[in-house]
């Protein structure tokens, strides 16, 4: 990275060093951020860090668990055919310096909420599995997430309590149909664009929730890059 940056990029970024990686299923690689940069952050369940990988390329994932005296962890998924985030994800080291942004985004745990339903991909299931550690032990939780294979499944906090599905055996929305969630809580929908659409056409036109009552969250359609 060219030192002719660093200043500017000092103003949009902060640093950390990479003390673990961790696989913590076929293709989700755990990381372990480590820097007093990061300490006091106000953090809430389910949202992200934009990472610098590969140069100047931004990459948005969810915040897996932070530690407010300056850890954070991350977890990438290791896609067939991926980008540079991909590539970053895959191959970088404990003791390697990172350059990310301040958490943002809004969708994210509604605490107060009466039922929590989650449904998503591997994708969503990093902000869902945030979301799930911040929950009560009485919370009342349901959903589906869906992996390419049962070895893709993070180990979420409430796991018992979720629907696992295969690719290709159902799909989300029939899932959903399947599950027959009764309105009155907070729907939580992560992951393919489409299929985050469809889902939630299903839960506002089908089931009768409130449009308010469901969060959504496109992380990634095929052919588009970038995407969050």
């Amino acid at each position: 990275m060219p030192s002719v940056l660093n200043p500017v990029l000092d103003l949009l970024t902060v640093r950390g060093t990479v003390a673990e990686a961790e696989q913590l299923t076929a293709r989700i690689r755990r990381l372990r951020i480590e820097g007093g940069q990061m300490a006091g952050w106000e953090v809430q369940p389910g949202q992200q860090v934009r990472v610098l990988v590969g140069g100047l390329t931004l990459r948005t994932y969810s915040i897996w668990h932070y530690d407010p005296s300056g850890v954070v962890e991350l977890c990438v998924l290791d896609h067939a055919g991926g980008g540079p985030g991909a590539r970053w994800g895959h191959a970088v080291a404990p003791g390697e310096q990172v350059r990310l942004r301040r958490p943002e985004g809004t969708f994210t745990l509604r605490p107060d909420a009466a039922r929590h339903f989650f449904v998503g991909d591997e994708t969503a299931s990093v902000a869902f599995g945030a979301m799930l550690a911040a929950l009560p032990g009485g919370a009342v939780i349901s959903g589906c997430v869906e992996t390419e294979t049962a070895a893709d499944r993070l180990p979420l906090a409430g796991s018992d309590r979720l629907d696992w599905v295969v690719r290709g055996e159902t799909s989300l929305p029939d899932a959903v149909r399947r599950l027959a969630p009764e309105p009155g809580g907070i729907a939580y929908v992560a992951g393919e664009a489409r299929d985050v659409q469809a889902v939630r056409q299903v839960l506002v036109q089908e089931a009768g929730w409130d449009r308010r009552a469901v969060l959504t969250k496109p992380f990634w359609t095929p052919g588009k890059k970038g995407m969050e």
